[in-house]
């Protein structure tokens, strides 16, 4: 099978491809993970091959500040900055994140995100990583997925530190809005030449007309979306939280001021996607609402798609990834250029016999859904780049090395590194769209 054609997109568009640092649950360690801290060398070569505009990484926070505050690790500070210099020396430009769920487990030990004290703390970090990195940094992100922290961390277990609480899933997703706000203010100050933040957004499907249906989308839709958008983009609070979440709604972590420091316009949003949900009504569970989990709010993931699904049970539909730039574009007239800062498939990856790695379902689902982020630029979007998720296979936090997003394979014993087909396809996408016309789009 011929692999798919490359979608066209405008002049100027960008192409890079992500990693981070881990976090962990459940005992799942990632002390070696894909090695990039000794290795980085080597992955910086696979970039330059790939041919890359930018690289997107994290930096770990505790690799900087091991007790999240006070004393600095020099050698954490010295590791990025070889990082740093090495991606500029060979034309790839450096996008840091600088929270990615690896909060320093002192943090964590004093409330984590539960307390304005973490988010506060996360300033100073950012002050710090700013003066040191700022002038050689071309894109920040301050942090990427809060949903993913509060909820998926303090609500629903499976991410670290594996909490099921309402009031404090909520506490931890205001705190930090917060302290994405107070780190704009710290990078700005410090001269950062974009900052933004990533969100993982979900294009969420009506299961049925049911009236019950329609109000579990409702409330799903606040969950999942608008605590994030509505702030950072409107200045509000969403206009259905107190029926998300009843009485746990507007706590005590909000304070005056507040909505005025998040919603500072941003250089860009990051938008990550993966796949679509649909939700249907479910019943609650019979708890103390002091207690019940924030994601307990009457609602259930259903799936609903007739599609490929990847290895980790997503439907693959790329058009979905248009109908939510689409309905951004659509709800806010503040939405600042879009960049994809997460996108790809996990895939079942081996090497054959023939020492390739023929992957042609994650072609085929990159191909699509970069020709989704075009329809989406020719409906009004202003969409400036792309970054695949992930160059390599990487440690993939609750999951470990159970799932294989890269255009790399990473033979988790001997570490050894195996450009994909996909690798190949993304570095043909490339250097394709470079050879077009300027005036294209």
């Amino acid at each position: 099978m011929s692999p798919p054609t490359f979608p066209e997109l405008p002049a100027g568009f960008r192409f890079g491809a992500a990693t981070a640092a881990y976090r962990t649950f459940a005992g799942a360690t990632g002390d070696t993970a894909c090695d990039h801290y000794h290795r980085y060398g080597e992955d910086i070569a696979l970039l330059r091959g790939l041919g890359v505009d930018g690289y997107r990484f994290s930096i770990a926070w505790p690799r900087l500040l091991p007790g999240g505050t006070g004393a600095v690790n020099s050698k954490g500070l010295e590791f990025y900055d070889r990082l740093i210099d090495d991606l500029l020396a060979v034309g790839v430009a450096p996008a840091v994140t600088l929270h990615h769920g690896d909060l320093p487990q002192a943090l964590e030990d004093r409330g984590g995100w539960r307390v304005r004290e973490t988010a506060e703390a996360f300033a100073q970090y950012a002050a710090l990583a700013a003066e040191r990195y700022g002038d050689r940094v071309e894109r920040w992100i301050t942090v990427n997925e809060p949903y993913c922290s509060a909820f998926a961390g303090y609500a629903d277990g499976r991410h670290a530190p594996g909490a099921e609480e309402g009031r404090g899933a909520l506490a931890a997703a205001h705190h930090l809005l917060v302290a994405h706000g107070l780190a704009v203010r710290e990078l700005r100050a410090a001269g950062a030449q974009e900052v933004g933040i990533s969100l993982n957004l979900d294009r969420i499907h009506l299961a049925s007309a049911l009236p019950e249906d329609r109000a579990a989308l409702r409330r799903a839709k606040v969950l999942h979306n608008e605590i994030w958008t509505e702030p950072l983009l409107a200045g509000r609070y969403p206009a259905h939280e107190a029926e998300t979440w009843a009485g746990l709604a507007d706590g005590p972590w909000r304070l005056p001021g507040d909505l005025e420091l998040i919603g500072v316009p941003l250089d860009f949003l990051g938008v990550n996607f993966y796949r679509p949900v649909t939700f249907a009504a479910a019943p609650h569970r019979e708890a103390d609402p002091e207690v019940r989990t924030a994601v307990d709010i009457g609602v259930t993931e259903l799936d609903r798609y007739r599609a490929r699904h990847t290895t980790m049970g997503w439907p693959v539909v790329p058009d979905a990834l248009t109908e939510l730039l689409r309905e951004l574009h659509a709800g806010y007239s503040r939405l600042p250029p879009v960049w994809i800062t997460g996108n790809g498939s996990a895939e079942d990856d081996t090497v054959g016999l023939d020492g390739r790695v023929h992957d042609t379902a994650r072609i085929n689902y990159l191909a699509d859904h970069l020709a989704a982020v075009a329809d989406a630029i020719s409906a009004g979007v202003d969409v400036r780049g792309y970054y695949v998720w992930s160059l390599l296979d990487n440690f993939e936090w609750a999951r470990g090395h159970g799932q294989r997003f890269g255009l790399v394979h990473v033979d988790h014993d001997t570490l050894t590194r195996t450009p994909k087909d996909s690798y190949h396809w993304y570095r043909g996408l490339i250097t394709t769209h470079r050879a077009q016309p300027e005036e294209r789009g």
